[in-house]
């Protein structure tokens, strides 16, 4: 295994080690060049996976201190957890569900599909899908997506989406199948075929889901190419004279801080931490934070316009055994001004596990009084969709820093504001109807509708756009104000669109290692 000097200033060092970070460390290491992947959390393998959400929550979870702010229901039923994301070794590719769901074209071209929207921040991304689609390809063929790209089946249906399924067709719906996910239907590149164990989101246990736990962390070791440093908080990134990043403070399990150099820096952190970085990079020659001339940086937080429906069937499904996300429906993903909202949403079929639909059924009641008492003695007669529609993006909607609390490490506690605007209103309503009809259907006895749960989808905060006052990096990832600085995770994107983020983020990881490759090799950072 690697190991680099402190004082090394040829390396490429990454702050996170998910879906972005993961991703840009295999790819650069394929391709020779050196990195240091720092990760704030530990270095988890296979056998620390358990099949029990409760414990697997409070290992895998990023629970430092952090506060929901805005007008949000997170601010009352999740104060001190507005997000559900893995602090560790793999990121939340631990975590994540495995839906490997493209953008569609106009969900790239927001403001000219959309126009201007009152109160939204609405902009296009400087690349179309057409860009686009040969990365999503080589992001579909590295992590092992069904469908046409692979070749490979998709996952067989379980009970809880063949009620969902037929609701669908019974209410004259199309487009509803099992995939596309980035979970095994066969053995392919050394991990085994699904085995419909569930806990999909607690942590694949037998490694048939893509994470880069096991797949691109340990690929990019094996080259010697690359160092991963796990309990390894990053406090700072530092700049020299001419305004180029050149060191990355972090600290150690014990509070030892190191300061590592760097040639170039790659902010791979979440929607969260790396606005917080940035901002926490502030200088004198970068008053505001690094990158951070447009103002943007923090701004325009997207997490989704999500909500659950579960619904009591007439008789026993057991929604519960087989992939967590079973099955998708897509009829709903197309912008029609006359619905009385932008953009659109898909119903994902979810089990939650009995522990969890305890929780977060009524948030506030956790697990308890009659009304919850008489739902969960239906639980095995339930089947239950995740709504999952675009969220606009907002300037209110920010990722800023605590005037005068800190977490453990000293530095100041992030605030996640969140307050809907009206188009997440009317597109909730239309979900939660669409869903009741879809299971009323197949005779629903009680319709459950359930608020977001904390956010797993975190986007923007440092988005990417071809004008320098209007977004903090460009079509690459790279920061407008500093050549060697790059975002390489869900914070760059400019619109959340309805799917799933994972994809998009591989994608462009790998697109952006292509990039960063060719501008090393030319010198020009």
């Amino acid at each position: 295994m690697a190991q680099f000097d402190l004082n090394d200033d040829s390396v490429v060092v990454i702050i996170g080690s998910g879906a972005g970070g993961g991703t840009l460390a295999n790819e650069l290491a394929q391709k020779g060049i050196k990195s240091v992947v720092l990760e704030a959390g530990k270095r988890f393998e296979l056998s620390d996976i358990e099949n029990d959400e409760w414990t697997m929550f409070q290992k895998i979870s990023w629970l430092d201190k952090r506060y929901s702010g805005g007008g949000w229901h997170g601010s009352v039923n999740h104060p001190t957890l507005p997000t559900w994301i893995v602090k560790g070794f793999g990121g939340s590719t631990i975590h994540w569900a495995g839906v490997a769901l493209r953008f569609k074209e106009y969900e790239f071209k927001t403001r000219s599909t959309y126009g201007e929207i009152d109160g939204a921040n609405v902009e296009d991304w400087p690349v179309d899908l057409e860009e686009m689609t040969p990365w999503y390809e080589k992001a579909e063929l590295k992590m092992g997506v069904t469908g046409k790209t692979t070749g490979m089946p998709h996952l067989p249906w379980n009970n809880g989406f063949r009620v969902l399924a037929e609701g669908c067709r019974r209410t004259g719906r199309t487009d509803y199948r099992s995939g596309p996910m980035a979970i095994n239907s066969v053995e392919r590149d050394g991990r085994p075929a699904c085995q419909q164990i569930g806990f999909c989101m607690q942590g694949c246990a037998i490694g048939a889901k893509w994470s880069t736990m096991y797949t691109e962390l340990p690929r990019a070791e094996e080259t010697g190419k690359c160092e991963i440093r796990t309990d390894a908080m990053v406090l700072k990134i530092e700049h020299d004279d001419a305004g180029k990043a050149n060191a990355v403070v972090y600290a150690d399990k014990d509070g030892n801080q190191h300061r590592q150099k760097a040639r170039v820096v790659c902010v791979a952190g979440n929607s969260i931490e790396s606005p917080r970085m940035l901002l926490n990079s502030a200088s004198n020659m970068f008053p505001d934070g690094l990158a951070n001339s447009s103002g943007q940086v923090g701004k325009n937080y997207m997490n989704h316009t999500t909500g659950g429906v579960y619904a009591v069937l007439p008789e026993k499904v057991h929604m519960y055994r087989g992939t967590s996300v079973a099955g998708i429906v897509g009829d709903e993903v197309y912008h029609d001004a006359g619905r009385g909202f932008a953009g659109g949403y898909y119903l994902e079929f979810l089990s939650l596990g009995l522990p969890f639909m305890a929780a977060f059924l009524e948030p506030g009641n956790t697990g308890w009084g009659r009304s919850v008492a008489r739902a969960l003695e239906g639980y095995d007669r339930m089947s239950g969709v995740w709504v999952l529609g675009e969220d606009l993006p907002q300037e209110r909607n920010a990722i800023t820093l605590h005037d005068s609390e800190v977490d453990q490490y000293g530095l100041p506690v992030p605030i996640v504001s969140k307050t809907p605007h009206n188009n997440d209103y009317e597109m909730t309503a239309h979900m939660y109807e669409t869903s009741a009809q879809i299971y009323e259907a197949v005779g629903a006895t009680d319709v459950y509708e359930l608020p977001a749960y904390p956010a797993t989808h975190n986007m923007g905060t440092n988005r990417m756009h071809a004008d320098p006052s209007k977004g903090v990096v460009n079509a690459y990832g790279q920061a407008h104000d500093i050549d060697n600085l790059f975002v390489s995770d869900g914070s760059q994107f400019t619109s959340s669109a309805a799917c799933n983020p994972t994809l998009t983020i591989v994608a462009l990881a790998i697109r952006q290692a292509e990039y960063i490759a060719q501008e090393m090799n030319a010198q020009n950072i």
